[in-house]
């Protein structure tokens, strides 16, 4: 059975929201999104472990306050699944997708070279999160001579991480994030782009 990972930064998470967030809402919206995708992975017959840089309500847990590449690097024992806890329009649909992909390597791109979701199979592969880590893991792939699948999933590819991700969540979910989100703010349809605004 595949180990699942859901990495999460309890303490000042997304500071990237803080144009639009006070801090207490980032903390609310951060932990909406981690049970979402924990949620979902349930719904697709898998069982998360969190992992979390501080103790938090979830069950299962690990607890390590290292960097996120030296954490997740320190529990991996493939084959082991890592999906980011703000992939807030995740669905059971696309994680089985990921996970019954075949290769030694396994990822879901983020926008802007990130790697959203990664599974790995083979014991000589580990992850490095920092900068282009979508290039850092080819490179690694092809270092090691591992066989690399690459999903094209625009629910995979979505983290809710800036305020321009935020419609995303109300335009194409109906989890308890969007829920969290649509009694702060409404859809802004005025512009060619759709906006948040505030109720």
């Amino acid at each position: 059975m595949t180990q699942i990972l859901v990495p999460f930064r309890s303490s000042d998470p997304k500071t990237r929201l803080a144009p639009v967030l006070a801090p207490s809402e980032r903390t609310a919206l951060a932990t909406c999104l981690r049970r979402d995708v924990c949620r979902t992975i349930r719904d697709a017959g898998y069982e998360p472990t969190l992992l979390s840089t501080e103790p938090t309500d979830a069950d299962p847990e690990i607890v390590d306050d290292r960097g996120l590449s030296a954490a997740v690097n320190a529990h991996l024992e493939p084959p082991t699944a890592v999906i980011m806890a703000d992939l807030g329009l995740a669905t059971p649909d696309a994680i089985t997708r990921l996970l019954e992909t075949p290769g030694d390597v396994v990822i879901a791109p983020g926008r802007g070279g990130g790697t959203n979701a990664i599974v790995i199979r083979d014991d000589a592969f580990t992850v490095d999160y920092h900068g282009g880590s979508l290039l850092d893991h080819r490179r690694n792939c092809d270092t090691l001579d591992l066989s690399l699948s690459v999903i094209d999933s625009y629910r995979l590819a979505t983290d809710i991480d800036t305020p321009a991700d935020l419609p995303e969540l109300l335009m194409h979910a109906t989890n308890e994030s969007a829920t969290w989100l649509s009694d702060r703010f409404t859809l802004d349809t005025s512009t060619s782009r759709v906006e948040l605004r505030r109720q």
